[in-house]
């Protein structure tokens, strides 16, 4: 049987955190047992464009790891919704399911707390997120009994 290939896109902006993240996800995966491509990209905003290839390669579903920490600008919300819109745009168009690795802080003690601080790993998280989507996606395309 063919083992399921997960893709994981790490952003290297805001490397100190973005790498906790994907070393999170990796673990995650590595534990499932699934066979993992990773890639890394120069920014958030990059991530759409990678998981997209990743998913045409043959990747089930894909991990995305970033951190975006509001700065003195208006930059903040353009990345933020520029890499939410994008990776909700190609799970829909693809029906490939990408767990939102991506933390939006707004400071870089909240960014520590969600890479693996008191609020958990967050990488971690979208890991399995993934692969619970992945099964749910399984269950729905056999057909699930109406239940009454």
């Amino acid at each position: 049987m063919k083992r399921m290939k997960i893709g994981v896109v790490t952003s290297r902006f805001n490397e100190e955190i973005t790498f906790l993240l994907e070393e999170g996800a990796l673990s995650a995966l590595e534990d499932a047992g699934v066979e993992i491509l990773s890639v890394r990209v120069p920014g958030a905003v990059e991530i759409p464009l990678a998981a997209k290839v990743l998913l045409q390669q043959g990747c089930e579903g894909v991990v995305a790891c970033g951190a975006v920490i509001r700065g003195e600008t208006t930059h903040y919300e353009l990345v933020c919704n520029s890499v939410e819109r994008g990776l909700t745009h190609l799970m829909l168009e693809t029906g490939k399911p990408i767990g939102f690795g991506v933390i939006t802080v707004e400071n870089d003690e909240q960014a520590q707390d969600r890479a693996g601080g008191k609020h958990g790993n967050k990488g971690t998280e979208a890991a399995q997120v993934t692969l619970e989507m992945l099964g749910l996606i399984k269950d729905l395309k056999k057909g699930l009994k109406k239940k009454r």
